[in-house]
């Protein structure tokens, strides 16, 4: 075993070393724009599916950089796993928000009085409080067909993310969510297929925020190495 890379910002390095050489031997090119969010799944999963079932809506990833960047955004994701995973150093370099409102009593409330899921709640409750955030979601199906049915209703969001992992309407959702942001020119990524997770949710926001704040190379980041 090699034991030479043991400092955290080296053993990232070397990660995306390896994952930049192994898509080039698979023969699997990443557009530039989007080669820092592809990698950053890959690190997170240590799978190169990602690398083709990733979709991305036209400048999705520039459009998504460009908020981030502008400070003030709000990040709004459909489980406490994925908020814990989002990196709080970027957002506070950003002066950017992250929340997670599954847990909240009154999303509890409503999802019960209106016969429906807190996922679907919580998203209905973020898009009337924050109309314009960032939507990350990598649990729940439904929360992305709440999103496409707000979407049409006239919601315009900065980012759907949306790469909820598992077998009941996950494949639907995620095909009938990046429609409709292809339709009104909302942004978005969508892991296309069954797989997915708050992991990937997660980590496809925090490859926005690096880039945003400047931060891919882990020593930018105040990492040791």
């Amino acid at each position: 075993m090699n034991r030479e890379h043991i400092l955290p910002a080296d053993i990232e390095r070397t990660s995306m070393a390896i994952i930049t050489k192994e898509l080039e031997e698979r023969g699997i090119t990443v557009p530039e724009d989007r080669a820092a969010v592809v990698r950053r799944v890959i690190h997170t999963t240590a799978d190169f599916d990602y690398a083709e079932n990733l979709h991305f809506t036209e400048d999705a990833v520039a459009k998504a950089v460009k908020r981030l960047a502008q400070g003030g955004a709000v990040i709004i994701t459909d489980t406490n796993m994925a908020l814990s995973g989002v990196s709080k150093p970027s957002l506070k370099k950003l002066d950017a928000k992250a929340f997670c409102f599954m847990a909240e009593p009154e999303i509890e409330k409503q999802a019960k009085e209106q016969g429906t899921t807190r996922a679907v709640a919580s998203m209905a409750y973020g898009a009337a409080h924050y109309p314009e955030a960032v939507f990350a979601v990598g649990n729940a199906p439904t929360a992305l067909l709440k999103l496409e049915e707000l979407i049409e209703e006239g919601l315009r969001p900065s980012l759907i993310i949306g790469v909820p992992v598992g077998f009941v309407n996950v494949v639907e959702s995620k095909e009938q969510i990046f429609a409709v942001c292809e339709k009104y020119q909302i942004p978005a990524i969508v892991a296309f297929g069954r797989k997915g997770g708050s992991n990937v949710a997660a980590a496809i926001t925090n490859a926005l925020l690096y880039t945003a704040a400047d931060t891919l190379d882990p020593g930018r980041r105040g990492w040791q190495g």
